[in-house]
């Protein structure tokens, strides 16, 4: 096996004095979710200078928080939107290819319990795969009650008739975030998490770059840029509300709000109340609505719910008949549903959906991948919406948009089509072992052995997380506080909240000791507590 390329370390004190340095970069991203780090993945490989500020944590908000499917989009196929689903099967492809231990098929079924769904959704989803084509990762196939219950066992018996399976894919969110992020800088990109953006500079009414602070010390910092990418999520229209005014001054239309914000929630339950490597999928509950039980890192998530809602909160909290819906639907197709008392874990994401801009003066450009490009008069260029199968075609577009407003220069098309991520290493490397699986040493990929060469690769702190991997992802993966350690380096408080609260003690004198930083260890406690308390 090749060896991997040795870790880049990522010392806070180091990069804020990068950030520190007078200098003029091509983009400044603001936003370190899916889009962002694509975007600013995307600019690096072409050998842009890119500054990247993200205000907490890489894929704090949205993007650890998926139903962790990397999708084709089948929903978008029964609405007749066959360009869009061919794009995203291509971008399956892509991921698939370019990170296959964070990203991997994953077979479905469809179980039926009415004569009519083998062949309606059967024919659906041979469309998919003609779709597809060699972008293909298998066959669906219309499969008997013995196959259905065979490859799901905790499927409930009384009334069904066979079942459909299919294939998709899915994936772990935010390590997949993380090898963005360290893939970028890789590629020359400097990315700072807890540095905020507070507002923008100016020259000649135009935007020159971003006031930013560091959220840990308060220092402040300004990033002299060509072009500034507002790349925050549901939270975008906060710096296009600080742009509003120089939008105006140049004849602009005032700034509406752009994101409608929904939520997912999702329940994380035992691996055997679904007790297969195989995912269930319903595509129209009792309601109309979809609900998934996706096998991921040992456990099983349950979900999700589309539930609009007016606020912004960091942490949302699941209302409490999403809950009955997602347990209740459960109970209709599994032979053991899971009750509240059975949860180990329970998280929401805020979907970015995006509002109708009535404003014509805007260079604005809609994708139908559902998300959405704007550059306002002051060169403010905003993205939001779209998913995270998507990302990469999304950061094309980005980079594109700004080339075609004369705000970033460059001859070089994008290269991240065939671009492997960190811990990828491409052919001649052992097959990846499952994402089902329960997380362990391989969740590394190839820096598996640089983990297990670090101090503690043997002081285990619970199945699947040693001390050598929280060092690791102090010393080469941004980790500064107990919640990035056990929320998104390892997915501990997203698979049994109660476990990460117990070994929060311990991963905070680890990181201290290796950051001299504070961990902020109690609020990690406040928040464990409500990933544990089901409505």
């Amino acid at each position: 096996m090749p060896p991997a390329t040795p870790a880049m370390p990522t010392p806070r004190a180091e990069l804020l004095a990068r950030l520190a340095q007078e200098q003029v970069v091509d983009i400044a991203v603001v936003g370190g979710g899916a889009t962002g780090l694509g975007v600013a993945l995307d600019a690096a490989a072409r050998g842009l200078r890119v500054v990247l500020v993200e205000s907490h944590d890489f894929a704090k908000g949205t993007s650890s928080r998926a139903t962790k499917l990397v999708h084709g989009g089948v929903r978008y196929l029964a609405q007749g939107n066959i360009g869009l689903v061919r794009e995203a099967l291509h971008e399956r492809t892509t991921l698939l290819h370019n990170a296959p231990y964070l990203a991997q098929p994953l077979a479905f079924v469809i179980p039926s319990y009415h004569w009519w769904e083998i062949p309606f959704y059967g024919a659906g989803l041979a469309a998919y795969d003609l779709l597809a084509g060699k972008a293909g990762l298998g066959r669906t196939e219309l499969i008997g009650k013995t196959r259905t219950q065979a490859l799901l066992p905790s499927v409930r018996p009384e009334g069904l008739k066979g079942g459909i399976k299919y294939w998709d894919g899915q994936f772990n969110d935010a390590r997949l975030a993380l090898a963005l992020a360290r893939t970028a800088a890789l590629h020359g990109a400097l990315l700072v998490n807890y540095c905020r953006a507070d507002g923008l500079l100016y020259e000649a009414g135009q935007v020159a770059g971003v006031q930013c602070v560091d959220t840990l010390t308060g220092t402040s910092y300004r990033v002299r840029a060509q072009c500034v990418v507002n790349a925050a999520g549901v939270w975008v229209d906060a710096l296009r509300t600080h742009d509003s005014p120089a939008h105006q001054a140049l004849g602009g239309a005032p700034v509406k709000p752009m994101v409608a914000p929904s939520q997912g929630a999702h329940l994380v339950v035992d691996r055997d109340f679904l007790g297969s490597d195989t995912a269930l999928m319903v595509p129209k509950t009792s309601d109309g609505r979809v609900l998934f039980a996706v096998p991921w890192l040992g456990k099983v998530i349950l979900g999700t719910t589309d539930t609009p809602r007016m606020d912004l909160d960091r942490e949302p909290l699941a209302f409490d008949e999403e809950v009955a819906f997602i347990l209740g639907e459960s109970a209709r197709y599994l032979r053991r549903p899971p009750c509240r008392a059975d949860v180990r874990s329970i998280w929401v994401g805020l979907r970015p959906l995006v509002k109708p801009q009535s404003d014509s003066v805007e260079a604005t450009k809609a994708i139908s991948r559902e998300h959405t490009v704007l550059v306002s008069r002051s060169g403010l260029v905003t993205v939001t919406g779209g998913k995270w199968t998507t990302y990469r075609a999304m950061a094309e577009d980005v980079l594109s948009t700004c080339v075609a407003h004369g705000l970033v220069v460059t001859g070089v098309a994008s290269r991240t089509g065939h671009l492997h991520l960190v811990g990828s290493g491409g052919s001649g490397h052992d097959a990846p072992v499952s994402i089902s699986a329960p997380p362990g040493l391989h969740s590394y990929g190839v820096e598996a052995p640089q983990v297990a060469a670090l101090p503690g690769a043997t002081s285990v702190l619970c199945d699947g997380l040693s001390e050598a991997m929280v060092r690791f992802a102090a010393r080469y993966e941004y980790a500064v506080t107990v919640e990035d350690m056990l929320a998104r380096r390892s997915r501990l408080l997203f698979l049994d909240a109660r476990a990460a609260l117990g070994l929060a003690d311990r991963v905070a004198a680890i990181l201290q000791q290796e950051t001299r930083l504070d961990p902020q260890t109690q609020a990690f406690k406040v928040l464990a507590e409500q990933y544990f308390l089901v409505p």
